[in-house]
């Protein structure tokens, strides 16, 4: 391919090389392996995540936003387009079946809503299933299927950390999904989903709450929807918390927890940080606590599986984008706009 004549940093955005005598539509934002993506689907997936967002209000502000959903979308593509060559795209009876589940949450009042406000039809939906479906199988193939962890892994860990496992009072377990008020741009949740006021903090939260009462599995809600950037990842996982830290905390959050028996969760807790759900996931009682204890080992196997597939997701991320050839329009334009002002 002739590569066309470039000059000026903003063209050195662009990781590969385009047609001179193809100029892009103006509706593209960014191109992936020649795949476009429409400024269209840039502003559905903003209208999604950030609903209620004052995108007039802050001009500076408004492009960030854009410029940090667009590089989501390019890598949501990016991992896409690698299901699709290994033959991983979800079935029309996945997706139906997600669908379904989904949209079951809701009357068909509150649906309609959440795809108004989404300003997405049900295809457009469905779309976004089909796309978080084979992304999933894709990371179950590339990643989680290469992690295997070892009883001698589980020994090493436990032997290296023994005096972590010694308890010197009571402790107890506890996973959280936090959703805030506020914009936090260090929030790093798998939905990039983030609530921007009150109102939509309570929104969020019900939605989950809803969730967890139907049996969806609290970490895969905590890692996909919660505000708090330390243990999202983690599936919300505080660790182990001694009691007499929770005198510290809110009242009724420490009310709400001692009365919880391991597996309970919470209701929705207004605390000064946001809104909170809590899982108890065990109590502890002081002492030592020995690796034959299957909570033990177990406690330990998922550390290092999260930690490691942390790591190789990563990774795999990394090698995606640099394998991928990407033009990023929207980024190019706002660096030729620094020169017209």
């Amino acid at each position: 391919m002739k590569r066309c004549a470039r000059g000026g940093l903003a063209l050195a955005l662009a990781l590969t090389f385009v047609s001179c005598n193809k100029p892009v539509s103006k509706d593209v934002a960014a191109t992936v392996n020649g795949r476009p993506i429409l400024y269209g689907e840039l502003e559905r997936a903003i209208a999604a995540q950030f609903p209620n967002a004052p995108l007039k209000a802050n001009p500076d502000q408004t492009v960030q936003l854009r410029l940090e959903t667009l590089r989501a979308l390019i890598d949501n593509e990016i991992l896409l387009q690698r299901a699709e060559r290994e033959g991983l795209l979800a079935s029309d009876a996945d997706v139906e079946a997600k669908f379904n589940e989904d949209k079951a949450l809701y009357t068909q009042e509150q649906f309609q809503k959440l795809l108004n406000d989404r300003k997405m039809s049900v295809p457009d939906f469905k779309a976004q299933i089909r796309r978080d479906l084979s992304v999933q199988k894709l990371f179950n193939k590339e990643i989680g299927s290469h992690i295997s962890i070892s009883d001698a892994d589980v020994a090493a860990f436990y032997n290296a950390n023994k005096s972590s496992f010694n308890l010197a009072e009571n402790k107890v377990r506890l996973a959280q999904i936090l959703v805030t008020p506020t914009a936090d741009p260090n929030v790093n949740n798998l939905k990039n989903d983030k609530a921007q006021n009150d109102q939509q903090a309570r929104n969020k939260i019900s939605m989950i709450d809803l969730r967890v009462r139907q049996g969806e599995d609290f970490a895969t809600l905590a890692q996909n929807y919660s505000e708090d950037a330390n243990t999202a990842p983690n599936g919300g996982d505080l660790g182990f918390v001694p009691e007499s830290a929770l005198e510290k905390v809110n009242p009724e959050l420490r009310k709400a927890i001692l009365e919880m028996t391991p597996g309970q969760v919470s209701p929705v807790l207004r605390t000064a940080e946001g809104y909170r759900i809590i899982k108890l996931i065990s109590k502890e009682p002081a002492g030592q606590r020995q690796l034959s204890d299957p909570r033990v080992q177990e406690e330990i196997r998922q550390g290092l599986f999260q930690a490691k597939e942390q790591v190789l997701r990563s990774a795999f991320y990394e090698v995606a984008r640099s394998e991928a050839k990407v033009v990023n329009y929207y980024a190019q334009s706002v660096l030729e706009s620094r020169d017209k002002k």
